[in-house]
């Protein structure tokens, strides 16, 4: 039995250390930014580079690609800093993305002074992401608006086409209340 000659070294563990840095805009200004205005006003001044995107977006380096009524689209370039211990992109890259695809389709729709929060999220992992895979985007649209809640869905593709997580959300939504009403 023979062994292969041990001619390489262990690499310096600096030399695997990658490192990122970003910065980010005060959320709390974002949201008192937004709060007197419609949805579709809210991401027409973000878009317009009047209202920072919200922190989220920073940390995992994706941006907004377009949003209409009952429609948003995200798109983020894989990285490694995406990544999960088997190679590739993490599961909840892909959550946060389709959670807010879903979000900011439903608040395209809503007028100002009326707010939402998800009440789930159900996704579908269909195939992996890597680097290699390039960019995707995911598109998240409304199915139902109601007086209380709001269902849309959203699929991740790649740029040519190729589908690789589906979700739906549920939205609770937010209303003022008036006084003199019920529910007061």
């Amino acid at each position: 039995m023979t062994t292969a000659p041990e001619t390489e070294t262990e690499p310096e563990p600096d030399a695997l250390r990658r490192e990122r840095t970003f910065s980010w805009d005060d959320p709390v200004a974002i949201a008192r930014a937004g709060a007197g205005m419609s949805g579709a006003e809210f991401f027409a001044a973000i878009g317009a580079g009047t209202i920072p995107p919200p922190p989220v977006m920073r940390a995992l380096d994706f941006d907004g690609v377009s949003f209409g009524e009952g429609r948003a689209a995200f798109r983020l370039t894989p990285q490694e800093f995406h990544y999960n211990p088997l190679g590739t992109v993490h599961g909840g890259v892909f959550a946060t993305m389709l959670d807010s695809a879903c979000g900011c389709a439903v608040h395209t729709m809503l007028p100002a002074g009326v707010f939402y929060t998800s009440l789930d999220l159900s996704v579908k992992f269909l195939r992996p992401v890597t680097v290699e895979t390039g960019p995707i985007t995911a598109e998240g649209a409304v199915v139902h608006l109601g007086r209380r809640t709001a269902l849309a869905e959203a699929r991740i593709t790649d740029a040519a086409g190729k589908v690789y997580v589906t979700a739906t959300s549920s939205c609770l939504l937010l209303r003022p209340e008036h006084p003199g009403s019920p529910h007061s």
